[in-house]
């Protein structure tokens, strides 16, 4: 079903300079890009681990959170579109590794797998859908993420359609062997069934880049209304970056997968376990059911 429906769209100056073939290609990525998006209902819910299922300090205490409307991608953003958005924008993937890792492990760079990206890549690609489209795109906040996970907030450890974890049903199997891990790769997006708001891997694919600061204490003093993570983040000594925060499991980890998994990296961090998509809360006219 399609949620969205844009009369037009205007690529800017980022790609005046391209072919006519990259300005089709870059239309076509951006009306995909916005037709994927899903509406979320806002509502009330208690974010964090009101099931009991992390053990971690970072996922305690749970609390209340309520949330306005906002749209959220039913899919992880493919390598192959974030490939045509640096082709189009003349973006340099912010991490200097990153070629290096694509000669060590060609196989996780294929097109239809979720994009290999840091925090900074997923930020810039989601303005980037925003400035062709007038909307205010960026990366989900973490309390948008887990309640768009949990099927609307919903006491669910999974963000499956059932809210189970099944081998090879609602998710990818875990690797047959721990020393196969290394070898594993995720899925492309849509190849399990969605949970249930339409979203799809939210749970078992790629952990997934949202906007917030990392604090290990932050839950603790959230905001209950649209929190958006600290105002200031922590600090990573070596690097001198901040911490950003990944929500939920990645295809090496099946145990893990659970919609409250909670962890940090800094912002230019990049490995074969990440991905993201996009979403906005600002209104506009829309179709959804």
């Amino acid at each position: 079903m399609r949620y969205l429906v844009f009369s037009s769209l205007v690529v800017t100056s980022a790609i005046s300079g391209c072919s006519l073939y990259y300005e089709s290609q870059a239309k076509d990525l951006v009306q995909r890009q916005m037709d994927a998006m899903v509406f979320v209902e806002g509502g009330e819910f208690m974010m964090g681990n009101p099931g009991g299922w992390d053990g971690s300090k970072d996922s305690w205490p749970p609390h209340k959170v309520v949330l306005d409307d906002f749209y959220i991608q039913k899919y992880e953003v493919t390598q192959g579109d974030f490939e045509l958005f640096k082709a189009v924008t003349d973006y340099e993937h912010s991490n200097s590794s990153y070629e290096n890792l694509r000669d060590n492990a060609p196989d996780r760079f294929q097109s239809n797998f979720p994009a290999v990206v840091s925090w900074m890549d997923a930020s810039e690609f989601c303005k980037w859908l925003g400035s062709q489209t007038g909307k205010t795109v960026e990366l989900p906040t973490e309390a948008q993420w887990e309640y768009a996970a949990r099927g609307g907030g919903k006491t669910l450890r999974y963000a499956t359609e059932n809210g189970r974890a099944e081998e090879g049903v609602t998710m990818a199997a875990r690797p047959s062997q721990y020393r196969r891990q290394k070898q594993a790769l995720p899925q492309p997006p849509g190849s399990y069934p969605p949970n249930l708001l339409g979203l799809h891997d939210m749970s078992g694919n790629a952990a997934e880049w949202v906007r917030d600061y990392y604090r290990a204490d932050y839950y603790e003093r959230s905001p209950v209304n649209n929190p958006k993570g600290p105002e200031s983040p922590v600090i990573e000594s070596w690097s001198n970056e901040p911490y950003r925060i990944l929500r939920g499991g990645d295809f090496r980890d099946f145990s893990g997968n659970t919609t409250v998994t909670r962890r940090k990296a800094i912002e230019r961090a990049t490995n074969e376990s990440t991905g993201f998509r996009c979403s906005f809360s600002k209104s506009f006219t829309a179709e959804h059911a």
